[in-house]
């Protein structure tokens, strides 16, 4: 994140925010912001310069303009004063300069509107400290008001809260279905709050908007960091990009069919116009013939038919000449179908190669005799000991065996059977 209005954690000191004038990329504090492309761009006079500019409120989720009379220079970044209800609020500089210009024409807001408030200061350590006392209470604020809403058994749901800096005013948002008569609820906030109520009224998309996250696509949503205007979105809008009406894949987070539906709408129903109306079946002279699919890329009409389960590919000139006859009376015998060619290059199957027998495994194999004491050695592999070299027998030297036997027949008579004989 940028700065500390949207949450990040560099100081509100640093100058002119961030110190990216609004270009920077974090996803907080450029959230719904326009690139000023036009900032260096030199003024004639002072009297040519632009006096207007665009503060944000509430990490960008609110948007106003106001007039600078008080403040010399006033940079994207920069937290200021303005004016609000019975006292003042604290917001960030999004834009100035003459792009500001550009913003209010195409908002239809009038340079010289005297219904603009004004920039009544660069915000100083004292509103700074106001302001994130008051941005601390909004959560709390949030909770105990749905608790009242619902104990008023009113059918809204309250998504976010919105409280001026100096506390003297707070803004509601809420999301309902039909019409809500919360006059009531009006007195028990201000009685509960001590503050101005205010009430509005939003959509799914709108509060999908202001709460965030992450999209099917990986990246954040649309509404959340740049897109204003919410369109309503049809089923329409599928059926002409040929997409299966699935409405789990289809919604967004919000619940609502994704906004990414409309995007490339216009360019589907020019293409769509090169299409033949009312050529949903094509009269043959052995039955009839079914559209199935419109291929919009590569400008064929698929058609299957009564006697086969087979799909043709009909070129649109070639629909268009079936239909002709057809209004004359003339039912042609056969499709005439369209050579499909792909554009992928054709994987070349490796020749088969017999490699059997032309690799030794006798490399890898590992030694398996083992060295015995004495020079011997002997197989792993067989059950038999190895021949002795004096002998050349597979049996051990009998002679030395009697030997080691009549030595030790010796020796207990010797000791006259005791097994521990004393030395004199």
């Amino acid at each position: 994140m940028g700065c500390s209005s949207c949450g990040g954690g560099c100081s509100t000191g640093s100058t002119r925010g961030c110190g990216h004038s609004g270009s920077c990329n974090g996803g907080g504090c450029s959230r719904l912001n326009v690139y000023d492309w036009l900032a260096d761009l030199p003024v004639a006079s002072e009297e040519d310069r632009c006096h207007i500019v665009e503060v944000s409120f509430n990490n960008g989720s609110r948007k106003d303009f106001y007039k600078n009379d008080t403040v010399k220079d006033v940079f994207t970044g920069d937290m200021v004063a303005v004016e609000g209800v019975n006292g003042f609020d604290v917001g960030r500089v999004s834009l100035s300069g003459e792009l500001v210009r550009l913003q209010l024409k195409k908002k239809g807001i009038k340079e010289d509107g005297v219904e603009l408030k004004r920039i009544l200061r660069m915000a100083s350590e004292f509103d700074l400290a106001k302001w994130k006392e008051t941005k601390a209470r909004e959560k709390e604020v949030l909770i105990r008001s749905r608790t009242l809403a619902r104990n008023l058994k009113l059918e809204m749901k309250v998504s976010e809260v919105e409280i001026q800096a100096d506390a003297r005013k707070a803004t509601f948002f809420y999301i309902a279905d039909g019409r809500v008569d919360f006059r009531e609820l009006i007195k028990v906030y201000a009685s509960e709050f001590k503050v101005k109520v205010e009430m509005k009224q939003i959509g799914a998309r709108q509060e999908a908007g202001k709460i965030g996250g992450i999209g099917t696509s990986g990246r954040e949503l649309c509404s959340s960091t740049w897109l204003t205007c919410f369109k309503s979105v049809s089923t329409n809008a599928a059926r002409y990009q040929n997409l299966s009406i699935n409405q789990t894949k289809l919604s967004g987070q919000c619940g609502r069919l994704k906004c990414c539906l409309n995007f490339e709408l216009d360019t589907y129903l020019d293409a769509l116009k090169n299409f033949p109306e009312d050529a949903d079946t094509i009269e043959m002279a052995k039955g009839k013939a079914y559209l199935v699919k419109k291929d919009i890329f590569r400008n064929l009409m698929w058609y299957s038919t009564t006697e086969s389960t087979k799909y043709y590919p009909l070129s649109i000139e070639t629909v268009k000449e079936l239909l002709e006859q057809n209004k004359k009376g003339i039912k042609p015998e056969a499709l005439q179908t369209v050579e499909i060619k792909s554009e992928r290059a054709k994987e070349i199957e490796p020749e088969f190669v017999d490699v059997v027998g032309q690799i030794s495994l006798k490399s890898l194999e590992k030694s398996s005799r083992k060295q015995r004491p004495g020079g011997q050695s002997f197989s792993k592999g067989n059950g038999q000991r190895p021949s002795n070299q004096a002998t050349g027998d597979g049996n051990r030297n009998q002679p030395n065996r009697n030997k080691r036997r009549k030595k030790g027949g010796d020796q207990r008579r010797f000791n006259n059977g005791n097994r521990n004989p004393q030395k004199d």
